[in-house]
C-alpha cells in the first residue's frame, strides 16, 4: 500500500521542499499546490528544486484565502491529479507547507495498512462542536457568506445581520447533514474518489462555495455518505488558542511533540532548526505502532489557554491587561482594610502590628502621601509614597502592592478624608476585609481648634463621602468581606468586634484579646454632634450619642455588629 501526500503550500519554501523530500524518499508521492499569490520567480525556483524528483508533482494553481472555496478547490485540484497519476495509492494524506512528520515514514504506512478501509477525518455534527469562534455553527450552512470575513469584514457582518433580520435561509442539498472538522484529514482512495466523482458534486459545488469556512466542512459533510468506516479524528497534530488561531510550535516543543505519538503536526515555526533537524533525520527506522494520542498533551495546551485568557491572579502587565472584570481575581492575595479605627485609637496600627504579626500601613490614600509603614519611603516593588505618582493610577498601586508583597498580609487605613477611585475596586475585590466604624472621621474635628463654622462644613461633606462609600460597600455586586459598626455602637463594646477582625487576619497567638488599644479621649463628643445639629447639620452616620453623657459613651445596650456580607 502506498500514502499520497497532498501539500498545500504557500510560503517558507525551503522548509515545504526539505519536508517534501522526506516524503518522497519514504516512498510517498507528493502532489504540491503552490497559491498562486506567490510571485511567479519564487514558484518557479521551487518547481526546479524539486523537479529531480520523480514522484512529486505540481498541480494547478488557485488564488486561495482563508475561509473560502479556494482552499477546498486546491485541494480537489491536487487529489484528482494524485489519483489519476499514482494509481499505487491507497490513501491520500492532507498536509500544509508546515506540516512537520513527527515519526518514521514506515511507521504511517504500516498503520494504515493495518486499516485499509478507515477514513481519518474529523466530522462532528454542528450540535457536538465546542470550538467554533465567531458565533457561526448552523447559520455558517444556512446563511450566505460571498465576502471575506478578513479582508471585508464590515461587509461581512452587514451581510450576516441583514439575513438574520429578514430572516433569509438557505436550502441544505437533500440527503446532507452538515458536519464540521479540521481541515487536516487522510481518506482512502475508494472514499476520495467518490467524492471527486459524484454525478450531483456540481451541486454541492455551489452550495458550499457560499458556505463560512468550507474547508472544515465540504470533505467532513460528504465522507459520512460515502463511508461507513470514519475515524472521527485527525492524525496531525494542530492545536488552536482561545481565538480560533492555530498553535505555532518552536524548538523548546520537541519533547512535547514526541510524547503526542502524533504522525504529523503544524504549524511549525520556519525557523525552528532543532525541530526539522530532530524529525527529518535520516536513517531513523520504525520502532513503534504507538497509537497517536493529543491528548497526552492536551493539558499543557488548556493550562497554557487559561494562562493566556486569565493569567496569574492580581497580575498586571503591558502584555496582558484584561479588560474589566475579565480579570482572574483583581488582587494576588488577602488583605485588610480599616476605616474610622485610627480615628478612634491611639496608635492602632502598632497595636495591630503586634497582634497579627502583619504589615500594617497607614493611610495609603491619604492627600498628602503615602503612609507607608515605619514612614517609609520606598516600599516594596519600588513603590514611593508619592501622592501624585500614586493617585496616577490608584487602582494599580493597590494591586501592585500586594503583588510584591505576596505571602505577607497588608493592612492599611481608609477614609473619606482619602483618595476615592479604589472604593469600588475594593468593595468587589474578594481578597479585601473591610472593616468600617461609620462616623469616627468626626473625632479628629472634635478634637481640632478649628471655627465651628469651618468644622460643620467639613463635616458636612465627609458624612457625604462616606455616606456614598457605605452605598457602594452595601451593593449586591460587593465580593469582599464587609464588616460594618456605628461608631456609637463600636464604642459601647469594642472587644467584641476586635476579636472577630483579629480572628479573621488570623492572629499569631489564637487567644481572646483581654486588652483593647486605647481609645481617645471622647468626653464631650455627643455634645459636639448636638452642636452640628444647631448649625443645621445632622450628623447620622454616627449613632446615637447623647448631649448629656459625662464620658462620651452610649447607655449600655449592647448590639452586634452589622455583617453585610461573609
Amino acid at each position: 500500500m502506498t500514502v499520497g501526500i497532498v501539500m498545500l503550500v504557500h510560503n517558507a519554501f525551503d522548509r515545504a521542499e526539505q519536508v517534501a523530500r522526506h516524503w518522497s524518499a519514504g516512498g510517498c508521492p507528493v502532489v504540491i499546490h503552490v497559491d498562486r499569490k506567490v510571485p511567479q520567480p519564487a514558484y518557479q525556483d521551487f518547481v526546479k528544486a524539486l523537479s529531480k524528483l520523480d514522484n512529486v508533482r505540481f498541480s494547478k494553481r488557485h488564488r486561495c484565502e482563508w475561509g473560502t472555496w479556494s482552499l477546498v478547490a486546491a485541494s480537489q485540484t491536487a487529489s484528482e491529479q494524485m489519483l489519476a497519476e499514482f494509481p499505487d495509492v491507497t490513501h491520500v494524506y492532507l498536509a500544509s507547507g508546515s506540516c512537520l512528520p513527527l515519526r518514521p515514514v514506515e511507521e504511517l504506512q504500516q498503520y494504515l495498512a493495518d486499516r485499509p478501509h478507515t477514513n481519518f477525518i474529523e466530522s462532528v455534527t454542528t450540535e457536538d462542536v465546542p470550538w467554533t469562534v465567531g458565533g457561526l455553527s448552523l447559520e455558517r450552512f444556512t446563511l450566505r457568506f460571498p465576502f471575506s470575513w478578513k479582508k471585508q469584514r464590515k461587509l461581512f457582518d452587514t451581510y450576516v445581520k441583514l439575513q438574520r433580520r429578514f430572516g433569509y435561509r438557505r436550502r441544505i442539498p437533500q440527503g446532507l447533514e452538515p458536519h464540521l472538522g479540521s481541515q487536516w484529514w487522510c481518506l482512502t482512495r475508494q472514499t476520495l474518489s467518490a467524492i471527486l466523482e459524484d454525478p450531483d458534486r456540481a451541486v454541492y459545488e455551489r452550495y458550499f462555495k457560499r458556505v463560512w469556512i468550507p474547508d472544515e466542512s465540504y470533505y467532513q459533510t460528504l465522507v459520512r455518505l460515502y463511508s461507513g468506516m470514519v475515524e472521527s479524528r485527525s492524525l496531525t497534530l494542530s492545536k488552536f488558542d482561545f481565538q480560533g488561531k492555530p498553535h505555532i510550535f518552536y524548538d523548546d516543543h520537541l519533547q512535547l511533540l514526541r510524547r503526542s505519538n502524533c504522525f504529523v503536526a503544524r504549524k511549525i515555526w520556519p525557523r525552528a532548526n532543532r525541530l526539522y533537524d530532530a524529525f527529518l533525520a535520516t536513517g531513523e527506522e520504525a520502532q513503534s505502532l504507538a497509537e497517536p494520542n493529543p491528548g497526552k498533551i492536551d493539558r499543557i495546551f488548556a493550562k497554557a489557554v487559561e494562562r493566556r485568557t486569565r493569567g496569574r491572579a492580581g497580575l498586571y502587565m503591558q502584555s496582558r491587561f484584561p479588560n474589566p472584570d475579565w480579570e482572574n481575581g483583581k488582587t494576588c492575595a488577602p488583605y485588610s482594610v480599616f476605616e474610622g479605627f485610627s480615628d478612634l485609637f491611639d496608635d492602632f496600627e502598632g497595636w495591630l502590628g503586634k497582634m497579627v504579626g502583619a504589615r500594617v500601613h497607614g493611610p495609603l490614600f491619604a492627600p498628602d502621601r503615602v503612609h507607608f509603614s515605619s514612614r517609609q519611603r520606598i516600599y516594596a516593588g519600588a513603590l514611593c509614597d508619592s501622592a501624585a505618582l500614586r493617585d496616577y493610577n490608584p487602582v494599580a498601586f493597590l494591586t501592585n502592592l500586594v503583588w510584591n508583597t505576596r505571602g505577607e498580609r497588608q493592612c492599611f487605613q481608609f477614609g473619606p478624608r482619602d483618595n476615592q477611585e479604589p472604593a469600588w475596586f475594593m468593595a468587589t475585590d474578594s481578597n479585601a476585609q473591610i472593616s468600617v466604624i461609620t462616623g469616627a472621621w468626626a473625632v479628629p474635628l472634635f478634637h481640632s481648634n478649628l471655627n465651628f463654622k469651618d468644622i460643620r462644613r467639613e463635616a458636612a461633606r465627609l458624612q457625604k463621602i462616606e455616606a456614598e462609600h457605605l452605598h457602594v460597600l452595601r451593593s449586591p455586586h460587593t465580593k469582599a468581606r464587609v464588616r460594618i459598626w456605628s461608631m456609637a455602637d463600636f464604642v459601647e463594646s469594642p472587644m467584641e468586634p476586635l476579636q472577630t477582625i483579629i480572628d479573621e487576619i488570623g492572629v499569631r497567638h489564637p487567644r481572646r484579646l483581654t486588652e483593647a488599644p486605647r481609645m481617645v479621649d471622647l468626653q464631650g463628643f455627643g455634645h459636639f454632634l448636638q452642636n452640628l445639629k444647631n448649625q443645621g447639620m445632622q450628623p447620622h452616620l454616627m449613632g446615637d450619642f447623647p448631649a448629656s453623657d459625662r464620658q462620651g459613651q452610649v447607655p449600655a445596650s449592647p448590639r452586634k455588629p452589622y455583617l453585610v456580607k461573609k
